[in-house]
């Protein structure tokens, strides 16, 4: 399952960092065009994921686990005759978010379900890690086939039926005894981890700032090559990290993580804003440690505090993780056009970095009252 993890972010992220250059070559699509196709296939792949995640709870694990890989094929297969049909392209987009709406509950759920909890933070911790080294290096792979597209799509297909047939082997994960009930569709955000939840749609909400506008901001400050290693790094860092610290971060308290996630995420768009190499290099050192122990304690909580089933509950937090994408793209984006137009371009790093601190504070201030309060 863990190379499952890993190879399928291979295959989605060689792809998805140029697919706006794709896009562009193969429909001639504007710049506006572009984004609202990327925006609609965000939205495909998280706002759905309660969704395809209460399927999983009906259909078993292991089928839904193929039934993603199968998307994620036909996906394959659309790219590969986009070149002759480009409309193809999109429907390619649209298969592979709808697999990884799929796969992503299933695959975190398998990995975590009928264990101990002293074994469940070493399992997230590791089913993260296998992610996130997936996800650092699938744009190497994508940057030695980009300029051979066919290749690189024919490349892809066959990771996800390679990945298909191995998940044939899967043993079915039997039902807990003293799982949750099955609720109704209509009840999928039943039982939300209210706290989690929207801890980890600010924790994307910050997190997208610096992985959606650090790129723009990097142009002419540093070479290609010292931003590509630093967000290589950036992976890697949470994929060695995240393990080495699970036992911990699954002891600390909320607040304190809370603290360290977010002080660290402060830290990196101060860092940002000095504009040089060093800085913006040390910036997302800074960050990948502070998510590394953020995103995990996000994802121990929603399970601790929610008595639905591990599906629906990741499933939720990937609902969460669409939130924060979405209003990242939203209030990060204008935010940012308003620092450019204004010619100072480190401020809007000193914005979010003061966002970092007050936001947080603010919800353990309401989280508090509202405990208080009973509501």
């Amino acid at each position: 399952m863990l190379a499952g993890g890993l190879l399928v972010n291979v295959g989605s992220f060689s792809v998805h960092p140029y697919m706006a250059v794709l896009l562009r070559e193969r429909m001639g699509l504007a710049m506006e065009q572009v984004g609202l196709v990327l925006g609609l296939v965000t939205l495909v792949q998280f706002a759905s994921a309660p969704a395809t995640a209460a399927v999983a709870e009906r259909v078993g694990l292991k089928r839904s686990l193929l039934s993603a890989l199968v998307l994620y094929s036909l996906g394959g297969v659309a790219f590969l005759a986009g070149a002759v049909s480009p409309a193809l392209t999109v429907a390619g987009l649209l298969f592979i978010s709808g697999g990884g709406s799929l796969y992503s509950p299933a695959y975190r759920s398998y990995l975590v379900q009928g264990v101990s909890s002293e074994q469940r933070s070493r399992l997230v911790s590791a089913g993260n890690a296998a992610g996130n080294l997936g996800i650092a290096l699938g744009p190497v792979v994508g940057a030695l086939l980009i300029q051979r597209p066919e290749e690189m799509f024919a490349v892809v297909t066959t990771v996800y039926v390679s990945l298909a047939v191995g998940h044939v082997f899967l043993r079915r994960k039997p039902r807990v005894e003293d799982a949750p009930a099955v609720e109704p569709f209509r009840r999928m955000l039943h039982g939300l981890a209210v706290l989690p939840f929207v801890v980890t749609a600010l924790s994307l909400y910050m997190h997208m700032q610096f992985y959606q506008y650090l790129s723009s901001y990097a142009q002419d400050r540093v070479t290609v090559l010292t931003f590509g290693v630093a967000m290589m790094g950036y992976s890697l860092g949470l994929a060695l990290i995240q393990p080495l610290v699970a036992r911990w971060v699954e002891r600390m308290s909320y607040p304190v993580a809370m603290a360290i996630g977010f002080g660290c995420l402060a830290a990196g768009m101060v860092a940002f804003a000095g504009g040089n190499g060093l800085t913006i290099v040390a910036g997302v050192t800074a960050i990948s440690v502070g998510n590394a122990v953020l995103f995990l304690k996000n994802d121990l909580e929603a399970l601790a505090r929610s008595k639905r089933s591990t599906t629906v509950v990741f499933g939720q937090q990937r609902l969460a993780v669409g939130v924060g994408a979405c209003l990242s793209g939203v209030v990060g984006g204008m935010v940012y056009g308003l620092f450019e137009r204004g010619g100072y371009l480190p401020g809007f790093w000193l914005v979010v970095a003061a966002q970092c601190v007050l936001i947080p504070v603010l919800v353990l201030a309401v989280a508090r009252v509202s405990g208080r309060t009973g509501s």
